[in-house]
């Protein structure tokens, strides 16, 4: 196994144009995972560690530029309300010496679908910005995932950041684990209210073959808020709907039975995950946007 280690982030196009091959290693806490268990043996590790740019961010306008290395403690700390889901998302991650090393970058190269960020990403309605020697694009998070741990990343592209939209309204993230700590999760969920456009998208981890959204979910309460007028007067959610929210959050999942959980159980799990984080938030954003109900 050969270790490139590009100083700049030219050379580090210029390297995986060179070896298509060769995998992007910066926190490494999941590609030595890989490695020291021998599920992986690449022929080149392409070491993005010196290059400082892909460790910082940049809130301009109404985005922020999330660099791919940017640790879930930073985020923890600097970007609670700008980013609340993610945040919320990074407080789960692992132990604190691999939220100090681990970042978005590597969520997404590595495309679990159990991957702790990918939900509140999805709930966000982030884009990913990839880079070749031959430009850049941004790809939409929706269209991101591709299979199995497989992306849309061509084989000589390199995620240089994530760009996401600051929150316009609450957002939410709930985990399911066999332990508090250090566990990969059972299932995830991610909750995103946007006021200014009216609608809702959400974001599940571990209960389908790639991270999803739950559209069809998505679509019923988007009409349901509407049309009763939720975002105007600020009722509380009735259970019906609350309901029927979380019945096609669970439908939308596509889960396995592993020595984690059982693919019913999953299902169980997001629908009730879906339900709370619905509460949690509409109960956040009556109290900071909507009127009081019964106020004139």
């Amino acid at each position: 196994m050969d270790f490139l280690r590009p100083a700049s982030w030219e050379e580090a196009l210029a390297a995986k144009a060179e070896h298509p091959t060769a995998v992007p290693i910066a926190g490494g806490t999941d590609v030595m995972v890989e490695i020291n268990f021998d599920h992986r043996r690449p022929e080149y590790l392409l070491d993005l560690n010196r290059i400082g740019e892909l460790s910082e961010w940049e809130a301009g306008g109404d985005t922020v530029r999330l660099g791919a290395s940017v640790p879930y403690t930073r985020i923890m700390e600097q970007l609670r309300r700008e980013l609340p889901g993610l945040a919320l998302a990074s407080h789960t991650v692992a132990s604190p010496q691999i939220r100090n090393r681990g970042g978005v970058g590597g969520n997404l190269g590595t495309a679990s679908p159990a991957g702790d960020a990918h939900p509140a990403l999805l709930a966000a309605g982030a884009e990913v910005e990839a880079e070749s020697v031959r430009g850049s694009r941004l790809i939409p998070i929706d269209d991101f995932y591709t299979g199995v741990k497989h992306n849309a990343l061509a084989p000589d592209e390199l995620i240089r950041a994530v760009h996401i939209k600051k929150a316009d309204g609450p957002q939410q993230y709930s985990k399911v684990g066999t332990r508090n700590a250090m566990v990969i999760a059972v299932c995830a969920f991610g909750l995103a209210l946007h006021p200014e456009t009216r609608t809702v998208r959400t974001g599940i981890g571990s209960a389908a073959p790639t991270p999803v959204r739950a559209r069809t979910a998505e679509e019923f309460l988007n009409a349901a808020l509407e049309e009763g007028g939720f975002w105007d007067n600020g009722k509380i959610i009735t259970p019906s709907v609350a309901k029927q929210f979380a019945a096609l959050c669970s439908a939308a999942c596509n889960p396995i039975d592993d020595v984690r959980g059982t693919a019913s159980y999953r299902r169980h799990a997001v629908g009730v995950m879906a339900r709370r984080t619905l509460t949690w938030t509409w109960e956040s954003y009556r109290g900071t946007a909507a009127p009081t109900e019964g106020v004139a």
